[in-house]
C-alpha cells in the first residue's frame, strides 16, 4: 500500500487523475468526432486534430509562467481548483460543439487556465525533501497512467453511445475533483514562503533564468524539450495511426491505451524510486531515453496487434526520463520559486505540444499517404536520440558521472 506523507498529496494526485482520465475517455472518438465535424477523410482529421493540439498548447505556453507564479504568490490550490474548474466547462463546450470551430475554442479555454501538472509538480516540491522528489514526481506519473487505464476503456465503452458521450463524462469528472479540491485540499505553501507576483517573471525565460544562470541546466532544458517533441507522438497521433496502420476500433483503440496507462502506472510506482536510487538521476535519465529510442523506432515498423503491445510495455520503461530530470532541475531551484519553475516546465511542455502535434500529425499524413504509417514514429525516435546525445555529451560525460 502506498502512504502519503502530506495531505495535500493525494488530493492533487486525484487532480492528474481525473485530468488523464478525462483526457483519455476523449482519446477513442476524437477521430470520428473530428471526421463528422469537419467533413473530411482520417488522414485530413489527423491535420486537424494536431492543429487542435497545437491550439491548446501555445494558450499554455502563454498562460503557464503565469499560473506558475500566481501559485507562488497566493498558494497551490485556488491554481488548482481554477484548472480543475476550467477543465469541467471545456469538456462540456465540447461536448455541445455544433462545428470544428468549437472545438477549437474549448481547447484554447482550457490551455489559458493551464493543464495541472505545474500546480501539481510544485505541491509536490512543497512537501517533499530534495532527495526524495524523483520518486514524489514518479508519482505523478503514475497517477496519469492510471488515468489512462480507467479513461480509454470507459472512453471505449461510451463510444456506443455516440462520441459525445466521453465528453460529458470527463466533464462530469473534472468537476467532481475541482470541488474536491475546494473542499477538502490543504494548501501547501506557507504565506512566509510566498513571494511578490511581477508581470516580468511570468514568462517561460525568466522562470529559468535561476538556473540558467546557474550553469549545466542548458542541456538538460534542450533534451527535455527534445523528449517531449517525441513523446507528443502519442497524445498527436495514436488514434489515428492505429485506426490507419492496425485498423482498429473506438474500442480496440481504448483497450491499447489502457495498456499503456497500466504500464506507465507500474513504472511509476514502483521503479522510479528505485531506479534513482540505484542508478542516481542522470543514469536513470538514460536509461530511459535508450528505451525510448528503441521503442519509437520498433512501433514505426510494427504490422501486428500483439508487437504492439510488446513495444508499450517493454516502452513504459521510457517513463524514467521525466520524473528523473524534473528532480534534477527542482532541487537546484529555492522554494520559494519551485511554482515558477514548474510553470516554465509547463511551458516547456507547450513549446512540445505546439511543435510537436505539427510536425508529427504532419509525418504521419504524409506518411499514410505514401504507405508509411509509422513515419511519425521513426521522426520521434531521431528526436529521442538527440535528447540521448544531448545529455551524454552534456551533462554524463563532461561531470564524468559514469568513470
Amino acid at each position: 500500500m502506498i502512504r502519503f506523507h502530506h495531505r495535500a498529496v493525494p488530493i492533487a494526485l486525484a487532480a492528474i487523475l481525473i485530468d488523464s482520465i478525462g483526457f483519455g475517455i476523449v482519446m477513442p472518438v476524437l477521430p470520428t468526432l473530428i471526421v463528422h465535424l469537419a467533413h473530411v477523410g482520417l488522414p485530413d482529421a489527423t491535420r486537424i486534430g494536431g492543429y487542435m493540439l497545437i491550439a491548446f498548447a501555445l494558450a499554455q505556453f502563454l498562460a503557464g509562467p503565469v499560473l506558475g507564479n500566481l501559485g507562488d504568490r497566493f498558494g497551490r490550490r485556488v491554481v488548482l481548483l481554477a484548472a480543475m474548474t476550467a477543465f469541467s466547462a471545456d469538456y462540456a463546450l465540447m461536448a455541445a460543439a455544433p462545428t470544428i470551430g468549437w472545438l477549437f475554442l474549448g481547447r484554447v479555454i482550457a490551455g489559458i487556465t493551464g493543464a495541472t501538472y505545474g500546480p501539481v509538480n510544485a505541491v509536490m516540491a512543497d512537501v517533499t525533501p530534495p532527495e526524495k522528489r524523483g520518486a514524489t514526481f514518479g508519482l505523478v506519473g503514475a497517477a496519469f497512467g492510471a488515468g489512462f487505464i480507467i479513461g480509454p476503456a470507459i472512453g471505449g465503452l461510451l463510444s456506443t453511445l455516440g462520441p459525445r458521450a466521453p465528453f460529458i463524462a470527463a466533464a462530469c469528472l473534472a468537476l467532481v475533483n475541482a470541488a474536491t479540491i475546494a473542499l477538502i485540499m490543504p494548501e501547501t505553501l506557507p504565506p512566509e514562503r510566498r513571494r511578490p507576483f511581477e508581470w516580468k517573471r511570468a514568462n517561460v525565460f525568466s522562470a529559468f533564468a535561476p538556473l540558467l544562470h546557474a550553469g549545466g541546466a542548458t542541456p538538460l532544458l534542450s533534451a527535455t524539450l527534445l523528449w517531449q517533441i517525441a513523446h507528443m507522438v502519442y497524445p498527436a497521433t495514436w488514434a489515428f495511426y492505429a485506426e490507419i496502420a492496425m485498423g482498429w476500433d473506438g474500442r480496440a483503440i481504448g483497450w491499447s491505451l489502457a495498456a499503456v496507462g497500466v504500464s506507465m502506472m507500474v513504472v511509476q510506482i514502483f521503479l522510479v524510486g528505485r531506479a534513482i536510487k540505484t542508478f542516481g538521476e542522470e543514469r536513470t535519465v538514460l536509461i530511459g531515453l535508450v528505451v525510448g529510442v528503441i521503442e519509437f523506432t520498433l512501433i514505426a515498423f510494427a504490422t501486428r496487434g500483439w508487437e504492439v503491445y510488446a513495444l508499450i510495455l517493454f516502452g513504459a520503461l521510457a517513463g524514467l526520463v521525466f520524473p528523473s530530470i524534473n528532480a534534477i532541475l527542482s532541487n537546484r531551484v529555492d522554494a520559494s520559486h519551485q511554482g515558477a519553475l514548474q510553470g516554465g516546465m509547463a511551458s516547456l511542455s507547450s513549446i512540445a505540444a505546439i511543435v510537436g502535434p505539427l510536425v508529427m500529425t504532419q509525418s504521419l499524413a504524409a506518411g499514410a499517404d505514401h504507405g508509411l504509417p509509422g513515419a511519425a514514429f521513426m521522426l520521434a525516435g531521431i528526436l529521442a536520440a538527440l535528447a540521448l546525445a544531448t545529455i551524454w555529451l552534456g551533462v554524463v560525460r563532461r561531470r564524468g558521472a559514469l568513470a
